[in-house]
């Protein structure tokens, strides 16, 4: 008996707004989670699960943006076998250039349907195995005296791993990395974010000034049309410097690589496009020896399971900064999907990502609908 081919039947598309505390970095203030989540589902009975979340200040699109991307997408997918994922993201890609926050929304249920299909956890599909996962957790922008009270507040809740936001005013910044690390003493690790907030001479200045305080290291220092300084900040700067908002796929992680312009990537499936072009940046700083982190915007338990999954199929992603839904999410929206024990992770040993949305909290969602 012939397999018969796997289409795609039809696509669930939901308006996934998450209300939250306000987040403060340095291009600006989230007030709620733009995200959005999708369900694919097939002519087998499977269904994929998919979820993004647009971060406009970074990425460029947004939740609107997302979802009318995300209907002519659908469009283009239905009656298509969703278990060829290489070519069903150049369909996407056929039909538009950039748009990699939603892109990675549909780059993930596809993953899900295939690892189902296999019966498989999807970091098992992916042939990873189970390791010992710490995520840090993040500071936002805020006074000197408030960010150090937050990081005494995480340090007795268990943390040992601080990233702390900066990129507002330079002197502001070291005054804040200086109170951070006299309230918490000497034990926990820092990192920095400067989410682009910073010119070269700030960079260099504020670099310079920090590297008492033992930083792991710091991330996006500049503006990305600044790329091109990157190696000459590297060779001055006592801090490792890692690029997160440079690197968006695996030609700018060649590119980061061959100029030596910093020492770790930061792998986004936001920026990506999910976890398919995530692999081929993995591959690349593995052949080089570039060590990569695993970030995330602020999206739900859904995405940040499918993120986990990844990293644990990956073995050079040593960083994990899978904290979003601890950063003031005021509902958790989500049914199994990915457990903290404090702030180490699992996944769940279920087919697929092992994760999907709330009917009770869909139901309260604005909903799209595409089929033929």
């Amino acid at each position: 008996m012939i397999n018969q081919q796997m289409k795609i039947t039809y696509i669930e598309i939901y308006r996934f707004s998450i209300p939250m505390e306000p987040f403060v970095i340095a291009t600006g203030t989230m007030h709620f989670a733009q995200n959005v989540f999708l369900k694919i589902y097939t002519d087998q009975g499977i269904y994929g699960v998919g979820e993004c979340s647009a971060f406009p200040m970074i990425v460029g699109e947004t939740q609107e943006t997302c979802l009318s991307m995300a209907r002519d997408f659908a469009k283009i997918w239905i009656g298509k076998d969703p278990l060829d994922i290489p070519a069903r993201m150049n369909d996407l890609l056929g039909y538009a250039a950039h748009n990699s926050t939603i892109k990675s929304a549909f780059d993930m249920a596809l993953f899900d349907i295939s690892a189902k299909k296999a019966n498989l956890p999807l970091y098992r599909f992916l042939g990873g195995q189970k390791r010992r996962i710490e995520t840090d957790m993040t500071i936002g922008i805020d006074s000197p005296e408030n960010m150090a009270l937050s990081a005494l507040k995480y340090q007795q809740q268990g943390c040992n791993i601080l990233k702390i936001k900066l990129g507002k005013k330079v002197h502001e910044d070291i005054e804040r990395v200086a109170q951070i690390r006299k309230a918490v003493g000497e034990e926990l690790t820092l990192r920095l974010d400067a989410n682009q907030g910073w010119s070269f001479d700030d960079a260099l200045l504020a670099l310079g000034a920090l590297e008492k305080y033992n930083i792991e290291f710091c991330e996006q220092p500049m503006r990305t049309w600044y790329d091109d300084r990157l190696p000459e900040l590297k060779l001055n700067s006592p801090v490792k410097l890692m690029a997160d908002e440079s690197c968006y796929n695996h030609h700018d992680a060649r590119k980061l690589i061959n100029s030596q312009s910093c020492d770790y990537l930061n792998i986004k499936f936001s920026k990506s496009g999910g976890i398919l072009e995530a692999q081929k940046i993995h591959e690349l700083a593995l052949q080089t020896g570039m060590k990569c982190m695993i970030g995330s915007m602020l999206e739900s338990r859904i995405a940040l399971t499918a993120n986990l999954h990844f990293a644990l199929a990956s073995p050079n992603v040593i960083f994990f900064d899978l904290d979003t839904c601890l950063l003031g999410h005021l509902v958790d929206p989500v049914s199994n999907g990915l457990s903290y024990d404090g702030y180490l992770l699992d996944v769940p040993e279920l087919a697929g990502i092992g994760a999907d949305a709330d009917p009770e909290f869909l139901k309260t969602c604005e909903k799209w609908l595409v089929k033929d």
